[in-house]
C-alpha cells in the first residue's frame, strides 16, 4: 500500500455511505493521531485500539444525527506521496471558511489547522475533514 492515509479516508468514507456503525482500520501511529484528533473535534463517537497480533486494529464508531445523517460530509485528501502540499503557519487553509479542520503534521506532532496556528507551526497538510 502507497498511502495508508488515503486508505484510511477512503474506508471512513465507505462506511458512512453505507451507514456503517463502526469501521476498522490498520493501526499506524500515524493513523492513531488522526483518529484523535476526529474523535476530539467531534467527528466520530469513540475510537478502540483491538489487538490482532500484528500492528493492532482501530476501531471507530461513527456520528449520525438524530436523522441519520453523518456527522463528516466530506473527507479529502491533499498532501498525496507524489504531491506534498505543505503549509507555513500564517498562509495556513482554512476548510469552509473555518466549519471544517484541516489535519496538519507538524514537527511538534499531528495537529488540527487550529493548533498549528496557535503554536506559530506549518507543516505537512495531510487532509480535510468537513
Amino acid at each position: 500500500m502507497t498511502d495508508p492515509i488515503a486508505d484510511m479516508l477512503t474506508r471512513i468514507r465507505n462506511a458512512l455511505m453505507v451507514k456503517k456503525e463502526t469501521v476498522e482500520i490498520p493501526a499506524s501511529n500515524t493513523k492513531r493521531e488522526i483518529a484523535r484528533i476526529l474523535f476530539e473535534e467531534g467527528y466520530v463517537k469513540e475510537v478502540k485500539e483491538v489487538e490482532d497480533g500484528y500492528n493492532g486494529k482501530l476501531v471507530l464508531t461513527l456520528k449520525y444525527t438524530e436523522r441519520n445523517q453523518s456527522v463528516i460530509s466530506g473527507l479529502e485528501r491533499v498532501s498525496k506521496p507524489g504531491l506534498r502540499s505543505y503549509s507555513g503557519a500564517k498562509t495556513m487553509p482554512k476548510v469552509l471558511g473555518g466549519f471544517g479542520i484541516a489535519i496538519v503534521s507538524t514537527n511538534k506532532g499531528i495537529m488540527t489547522d487550529k493548533q498549528a496556528k496557535a503554536n506559530n507551526v506549518g507543516g505537512e497538510v495531510l487532509c480535510y475533514v468537513y
